[in-house]
């Protein structure tokens, strides 16, 4: 069976993400820090149809998380745009990504509000899943086809899956900076690491890699 597969990039103090998130600033005030280890590389500037970049210890990390993978999921936080129905506005948001966003797979969105599956050149198609979580995980293993998901994050898409006992692997990206503030990853997850074992760290100047995983699903 497909497994469910996470990572993100965290903050010394434990924040995915700055204060005062917006769409003019997504990743909040300081946020981009919490990134610049991995623009920067070659394997994420080709994922992004973008030339050069640098190959380092973190480019395995990187080709892994790539590998495998059939769908995406992620919360409408992630996705982005302005909160409520996607009517609001003439022109419904589309996402950061452009009009080639760099999945080239299924991605399914969990929102509260339907609309009709957006596709985008390179393969990726939207699909606003308004049923839950199961539900959108239920539609993305049948999209993946025996292969893996990703689920992208925000931060309250990722406590759901955690605390439902639905990730399989996840990958926490540690930053050696500190946001003060901002969205926490773990707050009201409680103090279980609901399954998962810690498996592998591999430490960089930049950041250190610390991944977990659910016994039997490696």
């Amino acid at each position: 069976m497909s497994r469910l597969r996470f990572t993100i990039s965290m903050s010394l103090d434990g924040f995915v993400a700055g204060p005062r998130q917006s769409v003019k600033d997504p990743l909040g005030i300081g946020g981009e820090q919490l990134h610049e280890w991995v623009i920067g590389l070659a394997a994420w500037r080709e994922a992004h149809g973008l030339t050069g970049g640098e190959v380092n210890e973190n480019t395995r990390v990187i080709d892994e998380a790539v590998t495998n993978i059939g769908a995406t999921i992620m919360g409408r936080n992630m996705f982005g745009g302005h909160p409520g129905s996607w009517e609001a506005r003439e022109e419904p948001w589309n996402g950061w990504w452009g009009d080639d966003p760099p999945f080239h797979h299924p991605v399914f969105v969990l929102t509260h509000y339907a609309r009709p599956p957006l596709a985008m050149k390179g393969g990726t198609t939207f699909h606003f899943v308004t049923g839950g979580i199961e539900e959108a995980l239920t539609r993305a293993r049948e999209a993946a086809r025996g292969k893996d998901i990703t689920l992208a994050g925000g931060a309250s898409a990722a406590r759901q899956y955690l605390k439902a006992g639905l990730v399989d692997e996840m990958e926490l990206h540690v930053v050696p900076v500190l946001l003060g503030g901002g969205e926490r990853l773990f707050e009201g997850t409680g103090t279980a690491l609901h399954g998962l074992r810690p498996v592998r760290t591999l430490a960089t100047r930049e950041v250190t890699h610390l991944k977990f995983a659910r016994p039997g699903a490696a």
